[in-house]
């Protein structure tokens, strides 16, 4: 039974909103695929499901978390509040929302990935004041592991974003899993460890 479980890929899910799904990228394209391969690649046996939803604000992943998440994920990488950010959500509400996923997953037994956010400079100094610290904190605050920004490396690089100026293209999703996979890889090894020291019910 334990040597079973121990065979079975560790399940994850990336619950996020258009940078998690892939927006007009083609299939194979979106960031949960694409650190699917890479973490295989470095022999990390992962399914990885997107749960990504264009245009999502933290209350709307609020609201679907439970029917988004499957009981037998074991780690979900939470990608939240860039468009509660976009339409100046007040910052304490989008926290409220985090928080409550958070402790959702936790009552879950399901572990978490905290991926930031950093508002836009044209948003102005004082909401990126209120904003930005709401990840660090909450990481934190539970113990998380944390990529702080979900887009380092891609923001405001013309060459690996869209037309659109926000959104990565299928170069910027590269550069994003390259630099997740130290955060990830880690986390991936503590599931495996807690599933060999998980007793054998039979």
């Amino acid at each position: 039974m334990t040597a079973w479980a121990a065979a079975e890929p560790v399940k994850i899910v990336g619950f996020g909103d258009s940078l998690m799904a892939g927006y007009q990228l083609a299939p194979g394209e979106s960031f949960p695929e694409k650190l699917e391969a890479a973490l295989k690649a470095r022999r990390h046996d992962v399914l990885i499901a997107n749960a990504g939803v264009s245009g999502d604000t933290s209350s709307g992943g609020l609201s679907r978390l439970d029917w988004s998440v499957p009981d037998e994920t074991e780690l979900v990488i939470l990608e939240l509040g860039a468009n509660d950010m976009l339409r100046g959500i007040r910052p304490d509400v989008t926290e409220k929302n985090l928080v409550a996923m958070i402790e959702r997953l936790n009552e879950r037994g399901i572990g978490i990935v905290l991926a930031g956010m950093l508002a836009a400079p044209n948003l102005g100094a004082g909401y990126a004041e209120a904003f930005d610290p709401i990840y660090p904190r909450l990481a934190e605050t539970y113990g998380l592991p944390f990529y702080p920004f979900f887009l380092d490396g891609v923001a405001a690089e013309r060459g690996l974003l869209l037309e659109d100026g926000m959104h990565p293209n299928a170069e910027g999703v590269d550069r994003m899993v390259e630099g997740f996979l130290p955060v990830i890889e880690p986390v991936i090894e503590k599931v495996l460890s807690a599933r060999a020291g998980a007793p054998n019910d039979g």
